[in-house]
């Protein structure tokens, strides 16, 4: 029997801890998930998935401010673990903490490392149009996703895959390749493989202004922000400003007046003559069929869109209620501000070595 403490606090770590609590061989001893959070309009505290499992399946659990704490690294090393699972905690660990259990600390993380170091690997992997994702589980180390690899999955990504889709096919298969590393690492039966850091790349924290949609882009790119940020941050642009829309930005109220339209659903859409004549950002076409915009090397057809305060709602209806004549031209925002200087923080760059030279200058 091995005994498990388990670490993650998202949806998906709670997908894997009951398919490992469920699992014959395992023990799970302990849970260490974050504190509980304000949830709704209530702003009601709320246990996260993991939490909410084990209180009910009767296993302890620790929900510390800060892991690496004395008082907390007490209580993990009373539970005695062979090993500690990590899924989506969301803490770094310390050495001390990594050092507690005499199979040491294994991650599951959801890409094919080195490949997609950090905070969003999914999104990465969906958003560079890669034919293929996994996910790879890794015996931790102090940085951050750079710890020897004991296992590795693969899935293709497939045309139609959206964020949730493929979310949810890897959180599927990273559950089944816990259960089965596990007992092959605890009886010496793989050894961990070192990774190639010439190989790695980061996924970078995803910011709101990542979903803003540059016409000026290719379509197939266009098409990947559409099904890699939605629900979050959403995809969007906006609508032509309006003479209310000039006074307020006249009065120096930046950005008050502009109208966001979100793009929830999309399709490549054909140009006539006309159509291939427009600027990036013109729509050529509003009808039954859809909205189509034209992009730099084609165009777009939304299927549904959203406006503040609006539901969701397919095109043809929001087209009967408020009609877009073609010609009208999608307000072009301003060039988004230089990355941030901290690493880590930043998505887009997706193969961005993991350690950069020092510049010159």
């Amino acid at each position: 029997m091995i005994r498990v403490v388990f670490m993650g606090s998202a949806d998906l770590s709670a997908v894997m801890l009951e398919r490992l609590a469920q699992t014959e061989g395992f023990r799970v001893v302990g849970c260490v998930t974050q504190p509980d959070k304000p949830a709704g309009r209530s702003k009601k505290l709320t246990p996260c998935a993991c939490k909410a499992f084990v209180t009910q399946a009767g296993i302890p659990c620790l929900t510390p401010e800060k892991v690496n704490t004395p008082e907390s690294l007490a209580q993990i090393a009373a539970w005695l673990p062979d090993v500690i699972v990590v899924v989506a905690y969301g803490q770094f660990l310390s050495r001390r903490l990594l050092d507690i259990p005499t199979l040491g600390c294994i991650n599951i993380h959801l890409s094919l490392l080195p490949r997609y170091r950090g905070a969003s690997p999914i999104h990465a992997a969906l958003l560079a149009g890669d034919a293929v994702t996994g996910v790879t589980a890794m015996l931790m180390d102090e940085g951050m996703d750079t710890g020897p690899i004991l296992m590795r999955e693969e899935t293709p990504i497939y045309p139609f895959d959206t964020i949730e889709t493929l979310h949810d096919r890897l959180t599927e298969l990273g559950a089944q390749l816990l259960v089965r590393v596990l007992p092959q690492w605890a009886f010496f039966k793989i050894r961990a493989t070192p990774q190639d850091p010439a190989l790695a790349t980061v996924a970078y924290k995803i910011r709101k202004s990542d979903g803003l949609l540059h016409w000026t882009e290719p379509t197939d790119r266009l098409l990947r922000m559409v099904r890699t940020y939605n629900p979050w941050p959403s995809t969007y642009t906006y609508l032509p400003p309006t003479e209310r829309d000039a006074a307020l930005e006249a009065e120096g109220k930046q950005d008050a007046g502009r109208r966001m339209f979100k793009i929830l659903e999309a399709e490549a859409a054909m140009l006539d003559v006309a159509g291939e004549r427009a600027a990036p950002g013109t729509v050529v076409q509003a009808d039954r069929e859809g909205l189509v915009i034209r992009t730099s090397d084609g165009a777009i057809r939304c299927l549904r869109v959203q406006v503040p305060g609006g539901k969701p709602m397919e095109t043809e209806a929001y087209l009967r209620g408020r009609p877009l004549p073609v010609g009208t031209v999608f307000d072009t925002p301003p060039t988004p501000p230089a990355p941030p200087p901290k690493a880590f923080q930043r998505h887009p760059c997706l193969n961005r070595p993991a350690a950069e030279p020092p510049r010159e200058g």
